[in-house]
């Protein structure tokens, strides 16, 4: 894939999505989304509560963020959403119309380390969601998947390195 407009970084919470999706749009001229931003105000509670999503909750809200992303498959502008997109259907229907201009990246993380993150950080979500994250997570097979101990800038740099081996490879296989 070649220059995808719409960029999908996703993982647990505490996995870096928007410090590192901040950064990336940043550094290639993308706008940035946060998928936090979009939650109902119903969801926001029971996530400050403790208490997991449901697929019933989450329905609206991904739906929402794919309305988001379309606009961005016919324009010359590109984005980056920072969206845990945990499970495969989630995935799926964040990407309805838009797939062939998207790319998924996969911040992957352990669980003490998320955990000891999550110490860390201000957040509306309760840490006590990360066992839950973690059991609801399927991992992505076709994204690239960065691990958690790279710093923000050894990350971009590995993006950037995988994106360019890709696109040769497209452009490669292009010419066969």
């Amino acid at each position: 894939m070649q220059n995808p407009k719409i960029l999908i970084v996703m993982g647990v919470m505490g996995s870096g999505k928007t410090t590192f999706g901040k950064t990336l749009a940043e550094h290639l001229g993308y706008d940035f989304l946060d998928a936090d931003d979009f939650h109902s105000a119903a969801n926001r509670e029971k996530l400050t509560a403790g208490t997991a999503l449901d697929d019933t909750d989450r329905a609206p809200w991904l739906q929402s963020l794919n309305a988001t992303l379309l606009p961005y498959s016919n324009s010359t502008q590109g984005v980056v959403l920072a969206c845990s997109a945990l499970r495969e259907a989630y995935r799926e229907i964040l990407l309805r119309g838009v797939e062939k201009f998207s790319q998924i990246i996969y911040l992957q993380i352990d669980h003490a380390t998320a955990a000891s993150r999550l110490r860390e950080r201000n957040h509306f979500a309760n840490p006590a969601l990360l066992e839950s994250q973690f059991a609801t997570l399927e991992e992505p097979k076709d994204a690239i998947t960065l691990p958690s101990h790279l710093s923000i800038a050894e990350a971009i740099d590995t993006y950037s390195q995988q994106q360019n081996q890709e696109s040769i490879l497209t452009k490669r296989r292009k010419e066969l």
